[in-house]
């Protein structure tokens, strides 16, 4: 699986409409049969950082970089940024979440 990480660092103006500019993407990304997850978080420490947290079967990223959305969220998305996005991309082991063997929760 491929496991993407991604931080965007908005401008001001677009910090709380950020959400709302990406919401196309994600949902036609989700859609995607490859997308294994795309999910958004909020820096606690950043209020204008927003990290992606995605993942893809082996076959999947490729037909989501070459998507019709994919292209229009990189043509829209950089008016609403500060600077280029910060990526971690990796092929990993493994086809979805497993469970923290260090912390185990009983319940």
């Amino acid at each position: 699986m491929y496991l993407i990480v991604v931080k965007f660092k908005t401008k001001p103006e677009w910090t709380d409409r950020w959400l709302d500019l990406v919401d196309d993407f994600t949902k036609a990304t989700r859609a995607e049969p490859g997308n294994l997850w795309f999910e958004w978080s909020r820096s606690v420490e950043d209020p204008s950082e927003f990290v992606l947290v995605e993942a893809f079967t082996d076959d999947g990223a490729e037909p989501h970089v070459s998507s019709d959305h994919f292209a229009k969220a990189m043509k829209e998305l950089p008016q609403a940024l500060e600077s280029t996005p910060k990526i971690v991309s990796r092929q990993v082991e493994g086809d979805g979440w497993g469970e923290m063997g260090e912390m185990k929760v009983e319940g």
